[in-house]
């Protein structure tokens, strides 16, 4: 399910993005707007991105191989770095160049407005206008599909547990790109109003410095899960259940897990026997045990379990 809806998400701004970047290009070519065309880079590396998400995907989804025996679903956690650096260098820095390269304009020339003053002055507001319309589309799908995975976490919580990470990164994405385009909104339609182009300057500064923000959130993120995370507590606790309930085991002793990909999962686990159980016995409680484990949780893809005797005191 987050897969799929992890696809749809992406899909959808992949294309709301496409046809926003041409339209902001289009923008940028009649008023040459430091803001329009910051918004129309940004458009771009989201469009790059969403590409990379969607690439990931694919590779992701190869057979494993006897050089790579857990598969490739860690591919997904790669690109999503990926998707990271790409915002933070194509996006955010590139905004604070244009934003420090406007400004030495307005000092040589002040008062100049370029050809945001001619006849085309009203292109870029209509152009945000509509941007903004279609990246509420996007976002929207971003929030309906992540809904379902969601349940009960809020939604910092949501994008810092979430295994999969395109959710994420398209929520963040789409709520980076509807407040870039209020900043350029703002910074656009008050150098009209007061004739000043230093607002067209610092709405162009902020949409830069809040793709930064965003791609560093990202970054740490998708570090935390190309290093490798356990399973969420709720997980855990399932599996540890459906371990101590099957059939010929007395207890768990300890247990690890770790996600080789968004919807694979690890288990090794040492699990207690009695002294009395024959070799036979203990391998129908492993296997009772593993088909309970796969029950509760079908993520759980490569499962092992040790078997051993519950002692009161072990040897350091």
């Amino acid at each position: 399910m987050a897969t799929e809806g992890g696809t749809k998400a992406v899909v959808a701004a992949l294309l709301a993005n496409t046809g926003i970047a041409l339209t902001k290009f289009l923008a940028f070519a009649l008023t040459q707007s430091s803001s329009m065309l910051a918004e129309a880079i940004h458009s771009v590396a989201d469009s790059g991105n969403q590409l990379l998400l969607l690439l990931g995907g694919r590779k992701a989804r190869k057979e494993a191989t006897p050089e790579h025996p857990f598969g490739f679903g860690r591919e997904r956690y790669i690109y999503s770095f990926i998707v990271a650096i790409v915002l933070f260098s194509v996006g955010g820095l590139f905004a604070l160049y244009e934003a420090y390269h406007k400004w030495h304009e307005v000092h040589a020339h002040p008062g100049d407005l370029g050809q945001l003053d001619g006849r085309w002055w009203w292109v870029p507001l209509a152009v945000l206008g509509a941007a903004i319309v279609m990246e509420s589309f996007s976002f929207r799908t971003a929030i309906r599909e992540s809904n379902r995975d969601r349940g009960t976490a809020s939604w910092p919580e949501f994008v810092r547990r979430a295994k999969a990470p395109e959710l994420p990164v398209i929520l963040l994405e789409d709520l980076a790109a509807l407040l870039g385009l209020t900043f350029a909104l703002l910074g656009v339609g008050l150098t009209l109003i007061t004739r000043e182009p230093i607002f067209d300057v610092i709405g162009t500064g902020l949409i830069g410095v809040l793709l930064v923000v965003v791609a560093v959130i990202l970054a740490i993120e998708t570090k935390s899960l190309l290093l490798g995370e356990a399973a969420t507590p709720e997980a855990q606790r399932r599996i540890r259940a459906a371990i101590e309930g099957s059939d010929g085991i007395e207890g768990l002793i300890h247990m690890k897990t770790l996600h080789l990909g968004p919807d694979e999962l690890l288990v090794a686990a040492k699990i207690a026997v009695t002294a009395s159980d024959s070799a036979a016995d203990v391998a129908r409680a492993i296997d009772l045990a593993e088909a309970a484990i796969r029950e509760v949780d079908p993520a759980a893809r490569v499962i092992y379990l040790e078997p051993d005797l519950r002692r009161t005191h072990v040897p350091s």
